[in-house]
């Protein structure tokens, strides 16, 4: 809820309250009576909501803080009772000796202060009431004031601590890539080999990508590929032609996924599997994008050795983490090791949550 009034400074949400608690108690009174009593009903009202407004800052900013309590129930009924007693008297007498010498035509008859003091039984049922509803009232509006400012508070911290989770989960692209593609392009440097300046260009792409164009919560499918298709060549600098690579890609929509998801997949296929694989290594990359949701999947060999490492590698449960704080329940991800094969399936819904 984010309600403009929450936003006032505080000495005019607290003028605006008053000054609406008095208007509707003068349209009540008024409603009943002639347009000649107005003058004498606004005073009178001005009277009561003054006392009723001192019982009511007592009570938020001293009656109910952690300070006066600890003084014991009994103490602090006493103090409190005595202080409704005392400005509910006060709210009497000043009605009569301040209020209706205002607004009445004299003579008329006023008791004494004493009287006032004294006269138990008319305050306790007259005014007391009338201070204690005026501070139940205040009291009840700075009760949802509180709740909606803190509420505001647990969601924009919320929201801060789940955008420092995305972007540190995020900015985990593999130190070891870069370090690998480096020494790998500084030995074509050495070769001259027409790769170089490629293969310059592929890695700066990806870095100008990773760094400053996936700042966004979500990024096109189709520049999550060309990042793939970067990546992918760059990495077969290292393996040569021993590594076949497979990548089938079909775009019915343009869906909005995650920035570098699929490239974290990606990482995970290359280190456990071609990575580990002195042989023949083979990866498939499937991509499906249609208007329900977009499938990622990846198969790599794999040998038997690293296939629990893999399934409780950090990469992959980084990628979960980043899932269920940005889709919830709305996604899948499966990982299956069968044959030879290391494969994960990640599903990923087009109708996405957000709190607001």
């Amino acid at each position: 809820m984010d309600l403009h009034i929450f936003k006032l400074p505080r000495v005019v949400k607290h003028l605006l309250f008053w000054f609406v608690f008095i208007a509707v108690g003068v349209f009540s009174d008024f409603s009943n009576l002639n347009e000649d009593c107005f003058i004498e009903i606004v005073v009178y009202h001005i009277n009561d909501a003054f006392f009723g407004a001192v019982l009511a800052y007592l009570m938020a900013y001293y009656f109910l803080t952690e300070r006066f309590l600890k003084k014991g129930y009994i103490v602090s009924s006493i103090v409190f009772l005595f202080s409704v007693y005392l400005l509910a008297a006060l709210s009497r007498l000043s009605t009569v000796h301040l209020a209706e010498p205002l607004v009445r035509k004299p003579p008329f008859i006023q008791e004494s202060p004493f009287e006032i003091l004294t006269d138990l039984r008319y305050i306790a049922f007259k005014y007391g009431p009338s201070v204690l509803t005026a501070t139940f009232i205040f009291y009840l509006a700075k009760f949802f004031s509180d709740y909606s400012k803190e509420r505001e508070k647990r969601l924009l911290l919320s929201k801060e601590k789940t955008e420092i989770e995305l972007k540190s989960l995020r900015s985990q692209l593999n130190p070891h890539f870069l370090f690998n593609t480096l020494n790998n392009i500084y030995s074509l440097s050495i070769d001259n080999s027409p790769k170089t300046s490629p293969a310059i260009g592929k890695l700066s792409d990806i870095l100008d990508y990773v760094l400053y164009r996936c700042n966004d919560d979500f990024v096109s499918v189709s520049n999550e590929m060309k990042l793939i298709d970067d990546y992918i060549e760059l990495e077969k600098l290292r393996y040569d032609e021993r590594l076949e690579i497979t990548v089938d890609t079909f775009i019915e929509i343009e869906n909005q996924v995650p920035p570098l998801i699929f490239l974290s997949l990606v990482e995970n296929a290359f280190k456990h599997g071609a990575g580990e694989d002195s042989g023949l290594p083979k990866i498939w990359i499937t991509l499906k994008s249609t208007i329900d949701q977009t499938t990622f999947s990846v198969v790599n060999t794999c040998l038997d050795v690293v296939v629990e490492e893999l399934k409780e590698s950090i990469g992959l449960t980084n990628i979960k983490k980043q899932l269920e704080l940005i889709y919830d329940k709305r996604y899948s991800m499966s990982i299956e090791k069968k044959g030879g094969l290391f494969s994960v399936n990640l599903i990923l819904k087009n109708e996405i949550t957000h709190e607001n």
